[in-house]
C-alpha cells in the first residue's frame, strides 16, 4: 500500500483481521479535516463512512518514506492518532494507543483492497445515509468485531508491539 504520490509505502502481510467501514463521529470529523488539506484524497465512502483494513501491528512494516509520515490528533490529549504522508497529505492509517492493530485506510490498497465485511458505529452515521447492500451494519461495535480483535491479540500472545515512532504534528 502506498500514499497517493508513492513516496511512502507500507507492507501488510498475512490476512487482515477484518475490513470495516466506520461511521463514528471522530472518523467523520477527521475525514472532514483531511478533505480541507490541499490535494488530499477523500477518505469517505459514498455514505460518509471511513473504510479501513485492520491488521496486526506485527504484520505491518514501512518499506519507504517513514520520515515523511506525521501524526494527526483531533485534540492534544487524544489517544488515537491518524497518520498522514506529508508529501501528498494522504491518510495512511489510524492507531489506538495501547492497541495491537493498525486500521489502514482501505483506499491505499487500490484494486487489491479486500471486500468490506461490516459497518460499525452506524448510530453516528450522517443523516440520510442508507445502505442498499447486504453488508452487516452495527449501531456500535459488534460482538463479532470485538471477538476478531481479541482473537488476533491472543494469537499475538497478548502483546502490544511498538510501531516505529511518527513525527507529531
Amino acid at each position: 500500500m502506498a500514499c497517493r504520490c508513492g513516496q511512502v509505502g507500507l507492507e501488510a502481510t498475512g490476512a487482515p483481521i477484518m475490513t470495516v467501514v466506520c461511521h463514528c463521529a471522530s472518523c467523520q470529523r477527521a475525514g472532514e479535516g483531511f478533505a480541507a488539506l490541499p490535494g488530499a484524497p477523500p477518505v469517505f465512502d459514498s455514505n460518509g463512512g471511513t473504510p479501513f483494513v485492520l491488521f496486526r501491528k506485527d504484520r505491518v512494516a514501512y518499506v519507504r518514506g517513514g520520515p515523511l509520515l506525521r501524526a494527526h490528533r483531533l485534540t492534544p490529549k487524544a489517544t488515537t492518532r491518524r497518520v498522514l504522508a506529508r508529501c501528498c497529505e494522504t491518510p495512511m492509517f489510524l492507531e489506538f494507543a495501547g492497541g495491537h492493530w493498525l486500521s489502514l485506510y482501505r483506499d491505499r490498497f487500490g484494486a487489491d483492497a479486500p471486500a468490506i465485511e461490516m459497518r460499525v458505529m452506524t448510530g453516528d452515521r450522517r443523516e440520510g445515509a442508507t445502505f442498499a447492500d447486504a453488508v452487516p451494519s452495527y449501531k456500535t461495535h459488534s460482538i463479532k468485531f470485538m471477538w476478531r480483535l481479541l482473537a488476533a491479540w491472543a494469537a499475538m500472545g497478548f502483546r502490544v508491539p511498538a510501531f516505529k515512532p511518527i513525527m507529531e504534528a
